[in-house]
């Protein structure tokens, strides 16, 4: 059995609420999801189990399920999954082994050149070759046709309109819990101007016994130009008929922040003749909607930080709300915006029938635009004349939205909480002994609490800077590369340097905190659109990650010494989202093609960093999918180390022409690659040699100070604080038992430790398509993490302070 916890999160109960969970299993526990049940308060929930990822044995090592939960108001909450028929008798109440509830579940069935989703609070038809995401969507109130959903559409900087294709739809989830339909897209230019054809992907996502969906739109610039975007628009109408143009009247009313939530109206009409600004109380709310006749049309757009400021316009008078970066940087906010910035939102009511729309982190990927008039809502991901949007060829871009469809008596804080909810959902956890005990992971686990260590290492994953801007949000300004004037006086992406999302999938499990979830998901995201090369005219880019440099990808390149894997499998493994394991694959496709380039033929040409993370990605991708082609390259890797070790005696690297030198974080890498494929592959050449290597470190990188040196020449060799030279040592001890190496170690962990991190909230400062807060590049976490973790466990195992 694993207990499931929910933290206390939300003033409103939400009932059969459409959740999910990763649950880790140790090698031959389970073989199959036959017996897998979750049971809460004595009764079964619905549930939809999926394996993503199985050992060499074909027992489960990841399981994730989709399930239903009911969760009290101003409560935590717990379920238990249990994995025989034993565990679940023992838990339920007698006579009550059927599911809660059995209705409203979600099912998927072919039809008419596309498929009926029947989702219990609605129900919506997809048909392949068509021009609209939907043929038909019935809410039991109302049936919408095709003629009422339009787009997304594109314009570009050039002026082309283009015309959305959708092609065949395929099936990625089939309920009973969530139902998934993806299908390929083209934006094909009006005339076909230069044969202009802009790729897409369009997901639609339903949930059980639920009245909202959730769109994903994934634009990828499958051009050889920049694509300069001037508008991305998507609309819904009220009726067939009708038109609704994208220009924005501003109304320019003025903000009011309440801090009571009582609602100060400012508005620049009376109550009765405009539209109304207001913070969100739900008594004036309330009094709003009284007064209006419920015959008219209700046009709202609402956005919030703290509390939702809603701009109310009655007969149908048009509404809207622009973010921007001018916006942003106005506003002050102390969210650790990952988990939640606040919502962004539009809403149409009628007599008949009412929907709304949030856009999912709108501030976070401004600039972003919503409006709601007589017609109907327009969600602009791209608003026109707002912002600059360029996208570089081969990148991709994936946004999202709700829609939910709703009743005309529904109250406007009822659609409110939802689209909340929508921008932070309830995040179960499992406690971190389950992935200790299942050995799915590296041991970060602690043998004992260190307080200050625990403060010291939260402290470092929350320090990062967060960077606003749509095709930059996940991703931060290394300050170092910037100043040393690698992007050519523009900033330096850091491109999940060091596979940040892999630190913070390590930093969730080992403490069950979900910001560190949160966190994850926001980097993996921006990795596999921004950071991956998804087009391209040269074979050795597709698929392959690119290496920090300003723009994300402007004159980059791909070398393997800056291409992961780790964390796209963790985010796969977390969030069922198969996109993390493609994007994996299609790196580490990348790695085994530029292996074969000539820089790679000769050993010691090519660093230690540079193969060694080859290394680290293959035997990844090895242990993911059981597929021996991976384990080619690694043994060529391990028979470069050693022909490598015997010409130069050690493993240095080439530096000057006339030089080569020892470099401790490099060697480091490489002893941390190395005993990954050692851990799956143990032979005793290999431990010799990963000792050798480190007693070399000892013996001539090691300072009179205790710390190490930078690298090894007169000019260079300053007091040295990198930490990956500590997994190195940690390695050592777990090789031999002999403590000696951790004591090696003590003043870089001490330092490290006392180093305090860069406060995340702060100044914010506009630079080209970004709004940069101040913090840390999500570098430093990632390169320290590990190596932080497993040397504290060594030295607290064997009781020594620092």
């Amino acid at each position: 059995m694993v207990d499931i916890f929910f933290d206390k999160l939300y003033r409103y109960p939400r009932i059969n609420e459409c959740v999910s969970i990763a649950v880790p299993f140790a090698k031959g526990e389970l073989y199959n999801t036959d017996n897998i049940s979750i049971v809460q308060n004595k009764r079964k929930c619905i549930i939809q189990p999926k394996v993503t990822a199985e050992y060499d044995d074909g027992s489960i090592k990841y399981l994730f399920v989709d399930f239903m939960a009911d969760l009290p108001a101003n409560k935590s909450a717990k379920a238990v999954l249990t994995t025989t028929k034993q565990e679940l008798a023992n838990l339920i109440a007698d006579g009550q082994s059927e599911c809660a509830k059995q209705d409203g579940t979600v099912s998927v069935t072919p039809v008419n050149n596309g498929f009926l989703i029947k989702c219990g609070g609605l129900e919506y038809e997809v048909a392949n070759n068509s021009s609209s995401i939907f043929r038909q969507l019935n809410d039991y109130r109302k049936v919408y046709t095709d003629k009422n959903f339009e787009g997304p559409y594109l314009k570009d900087k050039d002026g082309n309109a283009y015309k959305l294709k959708i092609g065949e739809w395929k099936v990625v989830e089939a309920g009973p819990v969530t139902a998934s339909v993806e299908a390929e897209c083209s934006n094909i230019a009006v005339g076909n101007i230069e044969n202009k054809n802009i790729k897409a992907v369009i997901k639609v996502t339903g949930y059980a016994g639920k009245p909202w969906v959730n769109i994903t739109y994934r634009i990828i610039n499958t051009s050889d130009d920049e694509l300069k975007i001037k508008s991305l628009v998507f609309y819904i109408k009220k009726s067939e008929d009708s038109v609704i143009t994208e220009q924005l009247k501003p109304l320019k009313i003025a903000a009011g922040n309440d801090s009571t939530g009582c609602g100060d109206i400012r508005t620049d009409n009376s109550h009765n003749d405009g539209p109304v600004f207001m913070t969100r109380g739900t008594t004036e709310l309330d009094m709003i909607e009284k007064k209006a006749d419920v015959n008219n049309i209700r046009t709202v757009v609402a956005t919030s930080n703290y509390k939702t400021s809603f701009i109310i316009g009655k007969n149908g008078e048009e509404v809207n709300e622009v973010i921007d970066d001018k916006y942003l940087v106005k506003e002050a906010n102390e969210h650790f915006a990952e988990v939640f910035y606040g919502t962004f939102m539009a809403d149409y009511t009628d007599g008949e029938d009412g929907f709304s729309v949030t856009v999912h982190q709108a501030q976070q990927n401004y600039p972003k635009a919503v409006k709601s008039c007589r017609e109907g809502v327009a969600v602009m991901l791209v608003p026109e004349n707002v912002g600059e949007i360029t996208m570089q060829s081969g990148m991709a871009k994936e946004q999202q939205f709700m829609i939910h469809f709703h009743s005309p008596a529904m109250k406007l804080w009822e659609i409110d909480n939802r689209s909340l909810i929508y921008q932070m959902p309830d995040r179960p956890y499992i406690a971190p002994e389950v992935f200790k005990r299942a050995g799915v992971m590296i041991d970060v686990f602690p043998v004992k609490y260190n307080d200050d260590f625990e403060i010291s290492l939260m402290a470092k994953a929350d320090g990062h800077s967060r960077c606003y801007g749509m095709l930059n949000w996940g991703d931060t300004v290394d300050q170092g590369y910037t100043v040393q004037g690698r992007g050519g006086g523009k900033p330096v992406w850091s491109n999940n340097e060091y596979d940040y999302p892999h630190a913070c999938a390590l930093m969730y499990a080992r403490t069950g905190v979900r910001r560190f979830m949160d966190y994850l998901i926001v980097s993996a995201k921006h990795w596999m659109d921004i950071d991956v090369c998804h087009y391209s005219s040269n074979p050795l880019r597709i698929g392959g990650q690119w290496e920090h440099t300003a723009g994300h990808c402007k004159n980059g390149v791909m070398v393997c010494s800056h291409e992961w894997v780790e964390g796209l499998l963790d985010y796969y493994h977390f969030t069922g989202d198969k996109r993390g394991y493609d994007t994996a694959i299609g790196i580490g496709e990348n790695v085994l093609k530029l292996l074969e380039t000539p820089m790679y033929q000769v050993p010691g040409e090519a660093n230690a960093r540079e193969t060694g993370w080859a290394l680290r990605t293959l035997t990844a991708l090895y242990v993911e999918t059981n597929d021996n082609k991976w384990l080619v390259k690694c043994d060529w890797i391990i028979d470069n180390f050693k022909k490598w070790e015997e010409e130069y005696g050690d493993w240095l690297s080439p530096y000057t022409d006339n030089t080569a030198i020892r470099v401790g974080f490099m060697i480091s890498i490489a002893v941390g690659s190395v005993m990954r494929y050692y851990r799956i592959f143990p032979r005793e050449d290999i431990r010799q040699m990963i000792l050798r290597a480190v007693d070399d470190l000892t013996e001539n990188c090691y300072m009179d100070n205790g710390l190490f040196y930078y690298k090894e020449l007169p000019s260079l060799a300053r007091n040295g604080n990198n930490t990956l030279l500590l997994e190195a040592l940690a390695i050592a001890y777990e090789l031999t038992g002999n403590k000696q190496y951790l004591e090696y170690g003590i003043n870089t962990f001490r330092s490290a430790v006392n180093e305090v991190p860069k406060g995340a909230v702060g100044v914010k400062t506009i630079i080209d398509d970004s709004v940069i807060c101040q913090g840390n590049s999500g570098k430093g976490f990632a390169q320290s993490f590990i190596p932080l973790a497993t040397y504290y466990n060594a030295i607290s195992e064997n009781n020594m302070t620092f």
